[in-house]
């Protein structure tokens, strides 16, 4: 059978100056600064989104930065950890960019086989980078990165929970995940068990709540092909028992929400229509893009938001 959820779409999270933002992600990490627009809720709060070359779905990491947001605390009932694949042979480079940056990095962790580098960006937002040669997607460079040590995209995100049965269940009843395996309190669960479509549930007893704020996962977003094929997953999600949001336009893609049985927020959102319908390709992410319900306000909206310089080869 099809499956309807085919992996990661994209993580949301919390940040605190644009510029920063904009420069960590794009200048130490080198990935692409697809598109920036505003949060759809809060006018006057960008929501920029860093991915591939073209924003293709389980590449994307998106954020909501907040001009002098305290920072928030990680903790059970959040996405604690997004994980980004890199080749297997670039776990010297990047170990060694990262330290010469004076960005604390651990020692490579050994993880299901794989070398995993585990850091925090300047909010305190978790990243790790998984080292794996099965992950087929081309990487992309501003220039400083070389093209064989790249970010192919999302490897996996980390759900930390108090417990997993009812989140397991979620997953692999509604959502067309199946179990793949333990390791030290590690279950992972994955559509395929492939970089992209990976999560993992940690066990985290006991432990304090998350706090949200800079540096903390808004939300999950799960992939699924088109509009019908998000009607359908929201049909199976409400037979399962999840209050699920009806159908948001983000202009990129269609969204349903939902949280989960642990507290996270939840998404499922549409592979189509994609970055590309404001924006060049050769263009993205160059210029301010707002929605048609926006766009009487641009002047305004313009002026209440920090002006942002992309500049990634500060860090070559």
């Amino acid at each position: 059978m099809e499956k309807l959820i085919t992996g990661i779409h994209h993580i949301t999270a919390l940040a605190s100056n644009p510029q920063k933002n904009v420069d960590f992600y794009t200048g130490v990490l080198g990935l692409r600064l697809v598109k920036k627009t505003i949060n759809f809720d809060s006018p006057d709060v960008y929501h920029f989104y860093f991915g591939d070359e073209v924003g293709t779905p389980g590449t994307i990491l998106t954020f909501f930065p907040f001009e002098g947001a305290t920072r928030g605390q990680k903790g059970v009932g959040e996405t604690t950890f997004s994980a980004f694949s890199i080749p297997k042979a670039s776990v010297s480079f990047w170990h060694d960019r990262l330290k010469k940056l004076d960005i604390t990095v651990s020692t490579p962790i050994s993880r299901f086989g794989d070398e995993v580098l585990r850091f925090e960006d300047h909010d305190g937002m978790g990243i790790e980078l998984v080292a794996t040669d099965v992950d087929s997607r081309k990487g992309w460079t501003y220039g400083p990165i070389p093209l064989e040590h790249s970010i192919r995209g999302f490897h996996s995100a980390t759900l930390n929970l108090r417990s997993k049965e009812l989140t397991s269940s979620l997953l692999t009843e509604a959502m067309d995940y199946v179990f793949i395996g333990e390791e030290n309190n590690r279950f992972r669960y994955g559509t395929n068990g492939e970089p992209g479509d990976i999560v993992d549930i940690v066990i985290n007893q006991p432990a304090t709540r998350s706090i949200q704020s800079a540096g903390t996962v808004h939300h999950i977003a799960f992939r699924t092909a088109n509009q019908a094929s998000q009607l359908k997953v929201q049909q199976v999600l409400g037979d399962f028992g999840q209050q699920v949001t009806e159908v948001k336009d983000r202009n990129y893609f269609k969204s349903i929400y939902f949280r989960e049985p642990g507290g996270i927020l939840f998404e499922v959102a549409t592979d189509e229509p994609g970055f590309a319908i404001d924006e060049e390709i050769g263009h993205l992410g160059e210029n301010l893009k707002l929605p048609d319900w926006a766009e009487p306000k641009r002047e305004v909206i313009s002026k209440n938001l920090a002006a942002i310089t992309l500049d990634p080869k500060k860090y070559d």
